[in-house]
Order: structure tokens, then sequence, then C-alpha cells
């Protein structure tokens, strides 16, 4: 019986790099990498081994024969992606044992007498991580991890949806380098404040910074920064419980609930709102989130997308997932006929998976029910043009092909995307919203490099900065074989003292 990759799939292709009969598609090397929402186990080829199982860090795996309730879709998922013709020449056309392997490469040839170095890197989330753990285990640097919060992990940590607590398990795989004996942890400690750019480049070989992309993108509209119009991102973090996130930051009084976008934390943040609290207990979520999700009056979110169903910025997996979700009702707002059109003329995209929710025009002048079912509403090829509303939010003005109409809300969230913020004493890119660099190496800045979001911005999950931070490590590496690194004129021992003093 073979396995099959579900719902939380990072994409990092740990998994890949351990199937011994390459069955795992598609991988690193192979076009549509970076490109499909997950990976995918090919029935036919699978020898049922789990040593992909034993190596995903975020429990995505499973034998097709142990999935249920909502996860046995994926077994069809994975087989049906290699029955799709774009993806069938770049399979293996031998038997599972005698695929063609292709000839060793070996990208990374570091000298023999290759001393230590010492790399502070700045962001404990995975990019920040992946970098790190590919310092540790193929150099001897010695690394000092930096992060202005108290708490290690990043997005890990304050960005995935308490609901998701697989996903977040990829922070159990980094745990382990925390306490490595060549890692130094600074927490509570921030650059530009606590200590500048240039003192930590002064007592480090190299400095790797992997702090994201923090800011929510604006939605350019009136009245979005009246009170109640937030950045889904603020709900997400105010559900980890971070501690830039206030506890009484959100009242859920409301009935109803505006999600601008329709991505996935626009998804997260509609899933949180509906879903019975009773399941969100024994998650990692904050307490206090969880008293007001259990006094919460919110009985419909509508989540609102700018283009069509096929266009739509989540992943099929997470739209999915809702479509099973015990209690909500789904539906997708029948105000135009491009919407139906585009869901039924569907076939593995996107739009496909909501072939089998209601469609229906909604009446905005009525209020949300009150029958105790709650419901997400999908309104597609709708625009904001402004958040109404005089001391807090009344309701959102759409525009769309038919004209314009009022959403009576309480509460609107703009999901709309991330986006970076200058570094003092790094050049930055307003345009792109990232700090350039050229392969992760910063622009007129030797030995100072980025990771992650902050280099290419606000695009790719979890598993996209593995392959991200290989590439930055390697310059960082090519540039101290060639001498090119700056030397350090502090010590460690100084770094030390100077951290104690920044640290809040």
């Amino acid at each position: 019986m073979a396995f099959a990759i579900t719902q939380t799939c990072c994409s990092d292709a740990t998994c890949v790099s351990v199937c011994p009969v390459n069955c795992i598609h598609p991988t690193p090397e192979e076009r549509a990498f970076g490109s499909t929402e997950m990976l995918h186990i090919d029935p036919k080829t699978c020898i049922d081994c789990g040593a992909c199982a034993d190596a995903c860090p975020v429990d995505a795996v499973f034998p097709v024969d142990r999935l249920t309730g909502a996860q046995r879709e994926y077994a069809r998922i994975n087989a049906a992606w290699y029955e799709d013709e774009e993806h069938r020449g770049e399979q293996p056309v031998r038997g599972p044992v005698f695929h063609d392997w292709g000839a060793p490469s070996f990208d990374r040839v570091l000298p023999p007498d290759f001393g230590p170095l010492r790399v502070a890197v700045v962001g404990t989330g995975p990019a920040g991580m992946y970098a790190a753990r590919d310092l540790l285990l193929h150099t001897p640097a010695e690394v000092t991890l930096i992060d202005r919060l108290p708490v290690a992990g990043g997005l890990v940590r304050y960005g995935v949806a308490p609901d998701h607590p697989s996903t977040k398990k990829a922070g159990e795989s980094f745990a382990r380098f925390l306490t490595h004996p060549r890692v130094r942890l600074c927490l509570g400690l921030e650059v530009g404040a606590g200590v500048t750019a240039d003192e930590l480049a002064a007592h480090h070989d190299a400095v790797v910074y992997a702090v994201g992309a923090p800011e929510a993108r604006r939605l350019g509209v009136p009245g979005e920064d009246r009170p109640g119009s937030v950045a889904a991102t603020e709900f997400v973090a105010w559900c980890n419980g971070h501690p830039d996130v206030a506890p009484d930051a959100f009242d859920l009084s409301a009935g109803r609930v505006v999600v601008v976008g329709n991505g996935n934390v626009a998804l997260d943040a509609a899933r949180l709102l509906v879903s019975d609290p009773a399941t969100l207990e024994g998650t990692p979520i904050a307490p206090h989130a969880l008293a007001e999700l259990r006094r919460s009056k919110v009985r419909e979110v509508v989540v609102l997308g700018r283009r069509g169903p096929e266009h739509a910025a989540y992943t099929r997996t997470e739209v999915l997932a809702l479509t099973h979700l015990p209690g909500v009702d789904l539906l997708v707002d029948d105000h135009d006929p491009a919407v139906g059109a585009a869901i039924g003329a569907a076939a593995r995209d996107k739009a496909a998976v909501l072939k089998d929710v209601r469609r229906e025009a909604v009446d905005w002048s009525l209020p949300p029910a009150t029958d105790g079912l709650r419901r997400i509403v999908f309104r597609f090829l709708s625009a904001p043009a402004e958040v109404c509303g005089e001391e807090s939010v009344r309701a959102v003005r759409v525009t769309g092909v038919a004209g314009e109409v009022e959403i009576p809300a309480g509460l609107a969230l703009r999901a709309v995307g991330h986006r970076g913020t200058p570094l003092a004493g790094l050049p930055f890119d307003e345009s792109t919203g990232t700090v350039p660099n050229d392969r992760g190496r910063v622009t007129g800045r030797p030995g100072v490099y980025v990771v992650g979001w902050i280099k290419r911005g606000a695009t790719g999950g979890i598993g996209a900065n593995r392959t991200c931070a290989t590439e930055t490590v390697g310059s960082l590496l090519d540039d101290a074989v060639a001498g090119r690194l700056p030397t350090p004129r502090g010590s460690a021992r100084s770094f030390r003292r100077l951290a104690r003093r920044g640290r809040r």
C-alpha cells in the first residue's frame, strides 16, 4: 500500500532526499518544483518503505490505508498529479528500482583547512534556522542566533494558525539547533535598537538577516485605518499570543466579519473565526484568544476576492479542508454569472474544489443567520472600495461588474500580502520590499547576507526557505574561501557583553 502526502506538506523536499526509489515529485531539480502547492507520491512506484513519513518535518505523509475522513481525498490528489500530461515528461520511465538517478553533483566543495567562522543569523524563523542548520551541519561555524522576541520560532511560532499543529511541528525540527554547542542564542535583542548593524558586523565574520516581511500590505482605500479594520496576520498573531498584540486587541461581538483577500492567511482567519472553540482546546492557541472565541458572536465570515475563483491565491488543500469543517456551511455568492461559469468549467484547479459548494446570490441587507450554523461566504470578482463607519467599522463597500454594494460587518481583516520593512544600516528597495542582493549577498555590504522573504519577497511557504538558505549560505562560503569576508574587529566575548546590555 502506497503512502500519500496530505494537506500540511511544507515542500522542503526532505522526503525527496530519503526516498530510495525516486517516487516523490517534483524534486528540486525539476521544472515544476516551487510552483506546485505540494509534493506528490507516485502510488505506482512507491514501495511502502515509510522513509518519507519518518523524515517529514510536518507529519504530512501517511499510508493510504490509514487516511481517514477528509484526508482520504489526498490519495486521489497524489495519483491524479501523475496522470497529468504536464508532469508525465518529468517522471522516470523505468521500474521503481531501475530508475535514472542522474550523474552525482557536488555544488559545494570546501578546502580541508576551512576554519571556523563566527556567523550571526538575525531571525529564528524557518529561513534563519535553515541557514543556521546548513552552517552547523556542514561547516565548523559558530552561530549567534538573534531574535527581537523573547521566544524563538518566528513565523512558525506566531504566524501559523494554532489549529495547524502539524505545520507548527516544523519548529521542532529546528529546536535541536537552539541548544547546539556551537550556537549562542540571544533573544529579546533587536538589531537597530539594542545593537546596531555595524556593531553586529564588527563582531562576526558574516551576518545573515532572516527578518521576513513583517508589514501587512495596505488596501489603499478610505477608512482602512478605522478601529476594527486590521491585518489578518495580526489576528493570527493574537491567536498565537504574540507579545506585540494586546490580549484585548479583538472584540468579536459582531455577527459578520469581512476578510479582504483570498490567500491562505485569509482562510486561516476565516476558519478560526467560525470554528467550534471546543476544537481549539488542546492547541497552542493563547488563552485570551480562546476565551474571546468562546464569547464570539461571529456567525458569518465573508472572504472577498478581487479576481475569480480560478485565480484565488489560497492553495487547493486549504480550501478543501474548509469543505470538511464541522458545523460550518460554505457558500459562494453567485452575484456575477462569471463566477459560476468559472467553477463549472474547472477541471483540477482551485475552482474545481468549489463545484459541490452551494451557490446563491446573497442579500446583504439581511443579518447573518442565528440558527446556530456558522458559514463562510466566498465573494469573488469584488474589490474593496471603502471601509465604512464612524467610531468603528460598520460595513465594507465593494465594487464589481454588478455595481457597488455595502456588506455590513463589525470587523474587517485585510489579508492581501506582506512586505518587508527597511533595516537600519542596510539598503532597501521600496518597490519590492526587499534588501537588494545577488544570490543572498547584500549589495554594497561585504559579509552581509539575506535569506527568506526579505531576500526574495513574500512568496513561498516554509519549505521554500530551504533552497533559499542553501543559496545564501553557498554565497557566504564562496566568499569565505575566496577571502572576501571582512575580518571582525571584536571578539565573541565582547559581543556577549554588548548583547547583554542591549537585551530587553
